[in-house]
């Protein structure tokens, strides 16, 4: 095995929680041994695909992915694309034995690309831009909200314009966007895509349950303090009563 390297020059104050994503189990094992000997990288969890490592990212929320580009269904590629799409996602470092991705994948916003077999030096250079961006990042402007996603859909991935969903239903893990008469699955719970809306155009009516304004078309009393929203289709959704309050001031009452 490589000899020892040298600590990271500027370690962050708190380990990159780093996610391992291979479909080699030796490749995924010489990562983790490279890993273990560079200061500020702490693996918490190997995917041997591409659904399993976007999983694991809503499970653990690492900081930092090395991620290889060719896997079986799911690519690297794909996984880094509808990361994008996503709130605080992780930093991606590609990890491949193909060098002719380099170009989509820095358009993708990777902050490395490394090819195998990996120079343990190679890699630490690569953390180590890591911890400098990691540095420089400051939260985005007040009014900055999601203004499209990018889901999974058969063997590609679609772009749906913010403006174009009507509602939003949490289904465990993932979220359904409904779009006229077609849905999309997106892997990532309700409440951190709630953050990243525009409250100006969309509201919350249900723990499990959001609409974009323009959708409702008026508020109904179902007695005992029970309340539906209608919708522009003709459904008629429960609103919760912890969001209550939020759709009345909607309405002006």
């Amino acid at each position: 095995m490589d000899g020892a390297i040298p600590a990271l020059t500027a370690a962050p104050a708190t380990p990159l929680r780093t996610l391992i994503v291979d479909d080699e189990p030796l490749a995924v094992e010489r990562m983790q041994v490279i890993c273990s000997r560079i200061d500020g990288v702490t693996v918490v969890g190997t995917a041997s695909d591409g659904q399993a490592a976007l999983r694991l990212i809503e499970a653990l929320s690492p900081d930092l992915v090395l991620l290889d580009l060719t896997m079986p269904e799911m690519d690297g590629l794909t996984v880094a694309r509808t990361l994008g799409g996503q709130a605080n996602a992780p930093a991606v470092i590609f990890v491949t034995a193909h060098d002719e991705f380099a170009v989509e994948a820095f358009d993708l916003d990777a902050v490395d690309y490394v090819l195998k077999p990996v120079a343990p030096d190679r890699l630490q250079r690569a953390v180590a831009r890591v911890v400098s961006r990691r540095g420089e990042r400051t939260q985005p402007p007040a009014g900055q909200w999601l203004e499209e996603f990018w889901v999974p859909h058969r063997s590609e991935l679609v772009r749906v314009p913010a403006t174009d969903v009507q509602r939003i239903d949490a289904e465990r893990d993932y979220v359904r966007l409904h779009v006229r008469e077609q849905s999309y699955l997106l892997l990532q719970t309700i409440t951190s895509l709630e953050e990243r809306l525009d409250p100006e155009r969309f509201i919350r009516i249900h723990r499990s349950c959001i609409l974009q304004r323009n959708h409702v078309s008026g508020l109904r009393h179902e007695g005992l303090g029970v309340w539906s929203a209608e919708t522009t289709d003709g459904e008629a959704l429960r609103i919760g009563r912890t969001y209550l309050p939020g759709v009345k001031k909607m309405a002006g009452r």
